[in-house]
């Protein structure tokens, strides 16, 4: 029986069309400009997100470092989030290659940051101080339980920006799930912000890439990062084909994520011993309750001999992510599991 791997959005296989258009994709030299099937998805990207161009890169950790290193100089501050992916899981890349401090604020519960924090953490003109110069956005915000900030608020840390001559770049990997949420375009979003990065292989199944979306002239500057970075690629028409079909035919059908991953926090809030966050996307966070002898490690494994795969992402603590190959089966299994392994 094949598992129900709910450890992430990550672990989708490309679907039937995807691997077709990987089949027939026409190629070329991406490095000298020439594949045309990646020139077609950077233009799709664009075009969707409202912006000028954009750059295939291999993943929205390379994403994210160019973006921030095309923005900043070395010895610039960026104001991130304490729970975010870049600050968290990016191995510290805008230190370690870029020279730029960063300056940790507090995510709300949603995965905002205050604005009154904001103006806090801006630095003046004093020497002592490293310059503020990038405002970094993560929407849907992965640690704080892919939850969405609303484009009133992405308007409003825009408005910040601009008085303080300051750019943002959104962590988008996930923002097609943020529109589809709140039943907005992603332009909603992407038209408060200078960049953004967005992941094609994670709800929406690509096998791999993201995208940066930014001004013509903003996307040279990432280019030439994401050479540095080691990220051109020759034939990579082939890959960007499943990125092409990826955005023509999976942001639709999200919303099916999201109604499963609720479907599923329902039936799992039934079984004792389990405390569940209610999901706002696709992402449930639960806990062990403390009266539960096992620990989430040990929950996990019970739960793997059962066929069913769970994040872990604290001692008692879990992460289940829906995607497009969890369908109501899965949910129920998952369900079921979940009890069985706790009331054993």
């Amino acid at each position: 029986m094949k598992p129900i791997d709910l450890r992430s959005d990550t672990v989708t296989h490309p679907t039937p069309a995807m691997r077709a258009a990987m089949s027939q994709a026409p190629v070329g030299d991406d490095v000298y400009g020439e594949d045309p099937t990646v020139n077609r998805l950077q233009e799709l990207a664009a075009s969707l997100v409202g912006k000028e161009a954009a750059l295939y890169v291999p993943s929205g950790t390379m994403g994210n470092l160019a973006s921030i290193l095309a923005h900043c100089q070395r010895g610039d501050e960026v104001m991130l989030g304490d729970k975010s992916h870049t600050f968290l899981y990016e191995a510290g890349g805008i230190s370690v290659l870029g020279g730029i401090h960063s300056r940790q604020l507090t995510n709300q519960p949603d995965g905002s940051l205050l604005l009154s924090e904001l103006e806090e953490g801006l630095r003046g003109s004093d020497s002592h101080f490293p310059p503020s110069r990038l405002v970094c956005l993560e929407n849907t915000h992965n640690r704080c339980g892919g939850t969405c900030q609303t484009p009133e608020y992405f308007q409003q840390v825009s408005g910040f920006a601009g008085r303080h001559g300051l750019k943002i770049h959104l962590d988008g990997a996930r923002i097609f799930n943020a529109a589809a949420a709140q039943n907005v375009d992603v332009t909603a979003f992407a038209q408060h912000v200078d960049s953004l990065t967005f992941c094609l292989s994670k709800g929406l199944a690509a096998p791999v890439g993201s995208v940066v979306c930014g001004t013509r002239e903003f996307i040279q500057r990432v280019h030439r990062q994401r050479k540095l970075l080691g990220g051109g690629m020759r034939q990579a028409g082939i890959l960007a084909a499943a990125g092409i079909v990826a955005l023509e035919t999976m942001p639709g059908r999200l919303g099916e994520d999201h109604a499963r991953a609720r479907a599923l926090a329902e039936r799992l809030e039934e079984t004792p011993g389990l405390i569940v966050n209610p999901p706002a996307t696709n992402m449930i966070f639960l806990s062990l309750a403390d009266f539960v002898p096992l620990s989430a490690k040990e929950a996990a494994e019970k739960m793997k001999a059962r066929g069913v795969l769970v994040g872990i992402v604290g001692p008692r603590q879990f992460r289940l992510v829906t995607h497009y190959e969890i369908d109501d089966d899965g949910v129920d299994r998952a369900a079921s599991v979940f009890a069985e392994v706790l009331q054993a």
